[in-house]
């Protein structure tokens, strides 16, 4: 099955409340009729999903009866599928609305029952695939239009011979794993209603509550002593529930491994990157390159711990800003900077981008019991993107709307170019179009910064993003790999030794020993706190897409011939393509060092522009 939601979660902020009018509120909501008119006409099309599934499980058997019996029991997956999306569509961003909302609850459990009983209906489409071979698959679609579109589909599905069971196994596979998410399922129930999160009181007598949303803000805090306090505090909470959290996480890493067997591969990882056919070189360049180039980011601490005017960097110094700045961005102005820095990628898309702005695309600003954070959801073939916002009218705000609209062109584009059934597009190419989206931002804030304080902010924040895009997810991915490759050999793992281990390799990427930033071990236990790790080798896509985007910017900007329209065929791909040649034709080769190679030298480039301007200054 393909990816329901297309979301963009790492690396942005829970956001905080803002008063906004009632006018705002109806002005800047997203616009669910678009998808269906009303509930009732939710409930008339899930009705009429059930009886295709009953249709889609009646093709069993059938595949190979005749070109005609192929294409209709295909084309009736591909309308079952685009029929899911806009149900799971509408339910998902109706409960998002008001998470409290038992309407809401209700209309989500209820899309991922039918998740499992379409996962069900198409159990054996793949078996059966695979039985009719590549001879008898090709002879059917040759020369048929019909079925052509179908092309690549197919051959994702017939490489994977090997690792395909028969009918009743992926029925199996298929039912046990409606019952298999109680991993993540604890991690959530504990973190977002379970936990009994700690009051601390700063340095200004304000009492708070650091939950994660307070976490996030605080951590920030300009006094140092502060920092310490919440630092101390939240970690320490977690480190009262490490057993658990390592019980937890363990049995995710349990059933990964066990998967890989069943499906016989030689470990997780492997498994993991075949479903995108992506080289294993692309993993272990990242993480070897990153390693390579430690020095840069210990570097950007030296830089940090100056501007702060510490004398020793500790790890609750990294989230405070180096540049203090007042500035707002509200939304209509927000808009307005990042249409202006898009004009590269051409007028086409800068207008499609203006039109969807005021189109009913957008849940903009946050209010009580709506969903935090940021997302960009395309899978609804027929209607258009939809973008959930959290808008805060600080610069970190107008970034994650430069990010989320990158998601969305790149779903519009690929609607616009490919059929349904090679419409939706990977991870591997999904955060290339943010992060491009987003470089082209910060190039023109710094062309039409007012002063060097204006553009000491942005330089800051595009610093900062790049240690947190790059180096933090290239650290996860490392830690990843090796606790993965520990559970695969048939090792156990308690919280304790996970944090051991990853306490090893935070102190390595922040330069403990060489005195760079020293990190207390209690802070050791924060791979708890990461609700990726529940998605195996998820978050390395982050670093690959951001050195991707880096280079793709980079040439455009620079006005490099044919560069533009490269990129804007990544995009238009959608997921007709291996997503790794389908980049790699474009030009970024991501299992070599160059990307890695180049991210580092754009980190090394702001910092010496921060310098430049700090001695001028001096």
């Amino acid at each position: 099955m393909n990816k329901l939601i297309s979301t963009a979660l790492l690396g942005l902020t829970l956001a905080l409340p803002i008063c906004v009018t009632g006018a705002e509120l109806e002005a800047d909501r997203w616009n669910l009729k678009d998808l269906y008119p009303s509930q009732s006409a939710w409930e008339q099309d899930a009705t009429t999903l059930e009886r295709q599934l009953k249709d889609l499980s009646g093709c069993a058997g059938q595949l190979a009866q005749s070109p005609n019996r192929f294409k209709t029991c295909l084309n009736l997956n591909a309308a079952v599928l685009k029929r899911f999306y806009r149900l799971a569509g509408y339910a998902s961003q109706f409960h998002d609305e008001d998470t409290a909302l038992p309407a809401g609850q209700d209309l989500k459990q209820r899309a991922d029952v039918l998740a499992n009983r379409l996962e069900e209906a198409g159990a054996f489409l793949n078996p059966e695939i695979l039985k009719m071979g590549r001879s008898k698959v090709n002879a059917l679609i040759k020369g048929n239009k019909a079925t052509a579109v179908y092309a690549h589909w197919l051959d994702d599905i017939l490489r994977s011979k090997a690792h395909t069971l028969d009918r009743q196994g992926e029925q199996l596979i298929a039912t046990f794993s409606s019952a298999t998410g109680a991993a993540n399922a604890i991690y959530s129930t504990l973190t977002d209603a379970d936990m009994p999160w700690p009051k601390v009181k700063l340095s200004d007598g304000t009492e708070v509550v650091l939950d994660q949303a307070a976490y996030e803000k605080y951590r920030a805090a300009g006094n140092r002593a502060d920092r310490k306090l919440v630092f101390d505090a939240f970690w320490g909470q977690w480190k009262a529930f490490e057993r658990t959290f390592g019980v937890s996480f363990y049995e995710q890493l349990r059933k990964d491994a066990a998967l890989a067997k069943v499906r016989r591969y030689p470990d997780s990882l492997t498994q993991s990157l075949d479903g995108n056919k992506l080289p294993r070189a692309v993993y272990d360049t990242l993480v070897a390159q990153a390693e390579l180039n430690l020095p840069t980011l210990h570097r950007y601490f030296r830089l940090r711990a100056r501007m702060l005017g510490l004398s020793e960097m500790r790890y609750y110094d990294i989230y405070p800003p180096m540049v203090a700045s007042d500035l707002k961005y509200p939304i209509g102005q927000s808009v307005e900077l990042m249409l202006a820095s898009v004009k590269p990628l051409g007028e086409d898309y800068a207008r499609a981008m203006a039109q969807g702005t005021k189109s009913g695309w957008m849940d903009v600003y946050p209010r009580p019991k709506k969903r935090s954070g940021a997302y960009m959801n395309g899978s609804v073939y027929d209607v258009h993107p939809y973008l959930l916002l959290n808008h805060n009218d600080d610069y970190e705000s107008l970034t994650t709307l430069a990010h989320e609209w990158g998601h969305a062109m790149h779903s519009y584009l690929a609607v616009r170019s490919q059929p349904f059934i090679n419409a939706d597009y990977p991870t591997f190419t999904a955060e290339i179009a943010s992060t491009t989206n987003e470089l082209l931002l910060l190039d023109h804030m710094l062309r039409t910064a007012r002063d060097d304080q204006e553009r000491m902010l942005y330089l800051d924040s595009a610093l900062e993003n790049l240690r947190g895009t790059f180096f933090r997810q290239a650290m996860f991915a490392a830690f990843e790999r090796e606790v993965h490759a520990r559970v695969d050999k048939g090792e156990s793992l308690t919280g304790e030794a996970l944090s051991a281990i990853y306490g090893d390799i935070l102190k390595r990427y922040h330069g403990d020993k060489e005195g760079v930033v020293k990190i207390d071990d209690l802070y050791s236990v924060e791979w708890a706190f990461i609700p990726h790790f529940y998605n195996r080798f998820y978050v390395f896509q982050y670093a690959t897409s951001v050195s991707a985007g880096s280079m793709f910017a980079d040439g455009i900007l620079k006005g490099t011939p044919g560069a533009r329209e490269r990129y804007l065929n990544v995009l238009r791909a959608g997921g007709s393509r291996y997503p790794y040649e389908l980049v790699k034709e474009a030009g970024v080769d991501l299992a070599s060092p160059a990307p890695y190679q180049a991210i580092v030298a754009r980190m090394n480039n702001i910092m010496d522009q921060i310098e430049a301007i700090q001695a001028k200054r001096n």
